[in-house]
This record gives structure tokens, sequence and C-alpha cells, in this order.
């Protein structure tokens, strides 16, 4: 039997404590996730994620990533430049296997993601 999970009010979710952002370019930039749920072989997680404003580089060459935005404001380019999207409260962002760039975060952002590696 499969069960389903379903997740409201994702607005409102206490994430955790915020953490230093690896990646980031601006000091003083933090983030906090949390999982809400990961397949079985670990290749696919879904969760949230927040982050105070600043700038950072993102990379998924390993990996693949759709995020919908709940809350904030984000422009997010592509290394290569020329593919830059603004981003902010309902929209839904696509970074496909391979995409490398930075992020640069106006108002903390929270968004839901989902994750998938390759094997």
């Amino acid at each position: 039997m499969i069960d389903l999970k379903c997740f409201g009010d994702l607005s409102g979710l206490a994430l955790g404590t915020f953490a230093p952002k690896p990646t980031s370019f601006t000091d003083g930039q933090v983030e906090a996730a949390i999982e809400l749920w990961a397949s079985v072989d670990g290749l696919t997680k879904i969760g949230v994620w927040e982050c105070t404003p600043g700038r950072f580089s993102a990379d998924r060459t390993k990996s693949s990533e759709i995020c919908h935005v709940l809350s904030g404001s984000a422009t997010v380019v592509g290394k290569s430049g020329g593919d830059e999207r603004k981003i902010g409260p309902g929209d839904l962002l696509v970074l496909p296997l391979g995409w490398e760039g930075e992020w640069t975060i106006h108002e903390q952002l929270r968004k839901t993601y989902v994750i998938t590696r390759q094997p």
C-alpha cells in the first residue's frame, strides 16, 4: 500500500535554526530548511527552504530542482549569463540538470523545492 502525504500551510511551517549559507558571497546571509519527504533511494527530496537577502552561487550539475516561491523575491542568473529570471510569490522556477548560476535574494525568500539527483 502506498500512503499519500499532504502538507498544509507551508508559509508558516517552522524550519528550525538558521545557519550561514555556505555558498554565499554576502556576509551574514543565513538559511534554514526542513525536508518533508524523501524517496526510499534518496534521489528525490521535497522540502521548504528560506534564505535572507544576499547573493550566492548554486550548482545543479548533479541534480535538477523545481522551486515554488511562497514569499519574498529574488533574481536568478545562469552562469553563462543571459538567462535571468526575477521571481516572487506564486512563481515556479525549474533549474534543469546541469544548470549553474547565482541567486540574489532581494527580500527574505521562502520556497518549496523538489530536488532530483542522478543515481
